[in-house]
Order: C-alpha cells, then structure tokens, then sequence
C-alpha cells in the first residue's frame, strides 16, 4: 500500500541495492552541477501535466540534485526521487513530501501500479532501456503517464561565442563525448519509447547569462572532464578570452527536448 510505503518521509533516505547499471559521471562535481545547470521550465511541467489525470505520486527518476523534482513537489501528493549519486541527491533542496533514494533506474523498492507519473530529466540516455521500461511500467498506474525531458546543445545569440561553443563540442571535444550522448544530439527521438505518444510543442529555455556562468556551464560537461583528463592545454582559454569582450548579459538559448507517453492498451 502506498501509504506504508511513504508514511515518515525523511529529507534523504539512502537505500543501497548493489546495482550501478546507469553511468555516474557527477557525483565528485555534484555542487557544480547544481549551481551551473539551467533549471527547467514550468512551463515544461505544465505540458506533462496535461496529461496526468490524478496527481497522488509521482517518481522522479535519475533525478540528480533536484532540478526538476523542486517542479514537481507543489503539484503531488508525495514524491519519491531516485538517483545512483548519493553526493548529488545530498544537494537536492528539501521538501516534506518528498524522498530522496540512492536507487538505480532499472529496480527499485517502488510498490506495484502505484506511480501516476515518472519523469527523467536528462539522465535517460544513460540508462539500461529495456530494464528501465520494464520497472516503469510495472510502477506506473493503469492511467499513468511517462515523461521524458532535456535539453540540447546551448545557443547564444552573439555568433562568434556561439561558433566557438560549437567548434568545442563537435571538433575539440568530439572524441571525448560518451557514446550515450548522441541521444541529445538526435533530440531523444532515436531512444526506444514503448508508450502511446503523445503530441508535444516546440519547446525551449531561454536566459541571461554572465561570462561567469556560461564558463560554470561549460565546465559541467562530462568531455570536457574527460579532456582534461588526458590533455593539459584548456579547451576553454578561446572562448575566456572572447568573453573578456563580450557583453555583461549574454542571450542564451537551450532547444528542449520533450517526449510524453502513456501506457498502451
């Protein structure tokens, strides 16, 4: 029963099943994470929402310091979310209806068809599909909905930063990407989606950012660790340098990547 399972929530609860199928490539840099990655949207949420016709429990899966879980939170009775990081989830901010767990994606403690709506917000593409599609739909409700988001590669509105953002990511830093990574590249259309779909709008984030924190952005992404790595130049010294005479507000964009679906009759 739902209830049981969810009567004392606490603010972090760790629960250790020995599986680590799903990458973590986060956890040492789990404050930077949190402080450097765009937040989403409500009106990513509201989307989702539409389609969600109770609103009792919902699981936020792979669901890192809390970005998208803090979302969720005002609309559900109760929020479970998950993540194999435990550095990360303890940066996740605190709500009484809602619990952290160090789980893996593909099994969890989560009760039988109790789940009206799972979300995974830009972790998918690491997981094990097929065994994470197995535990989705034996959580899920009959009438409940899954909710894939995340966002793809940033835009900047001054050309030449935007050019040299692009020529790090597909040339400097082209052999350093997870192979996982091409699921953002293709907007999450090429991963398995075993759901009844459903149509979504074009979606996107946009924001001002400083120097400063386009550069903590930058500095988040797994290649660039990877790079660094094995390398003791800094792909970053172009884009600084361009930055020491850009504006104070740069005009940022990320295109949003969205897919919602229920269970198939």
């Amino acid at each position: 029963m739902i209830v049981g399972y969810i009567s004392e929530y606490s603010h972090f609860i760790k629960i250790d099943l020995n599986i680590k199928t799903m990458k973590d490539l986060f956890s040492q840099h789990s404050l930077r994470y949190k402080q450097a990655r765009p937040n989403y949207s409500i009106s990513i949420l509201k989307e989702i929402l539409q389609h969600v016709p109770e609103r009792t429990f919902a699981w936020d899966c792979g669901a890192g310091s809390g970005q998208f879980t803090q979302l969720l939170a005002p609309y559900f009775d109760h929020v479970v979310a998950t993540d194999i990081s435990d550095a990360q989830l303890q940066q996740a901010p605190y709500f009484e209806n809602v619990s952290y767990q160090v789980q893996a994606a593909e099994q969890t403690s989560i009760p039988a068809q109790s789940i009206d709506l799972v979300t995974v917000a830009q972790a998918i593409h690491w997981f094990d599909f097929e065994a994470f599609y197995t535990e989705v739909k034996r959580v899920l409700k009959p009438q409940g909905v899954m909710a894939v988001i995340g966002y793809g590669l940033i835009q900047l509105k001054d050309t030449t930063l935007n050019s040299l953002v692009q020529q790090l990511y597909f040339e400097t830093l082209k052999d350093y990407w997870d192979s996982e990574r091409r699921y953002i590249d293709e907007g999450y259309q090429t991963i398995p989606f075993p759901f009844q779909e459903q149509a979504v709008p074009t979606l996107s984030l946009q924001y001002q950012w400083t120097a400063q924190q386009l550069l903590s952005y930058l500095n988040t992404w797994s290649a660039l660790k990877h790079y660094q790595e094995q390398n003791s130049d800094d792909p970053l010294q172009l884009i600084s340098n361009t930055l020491n005479a850009a504006p104070e507000n740069l005009d940022v964009t990320f295109p949003v990547l969205l897919r919602i679906g229920t269970l198939k009759k």
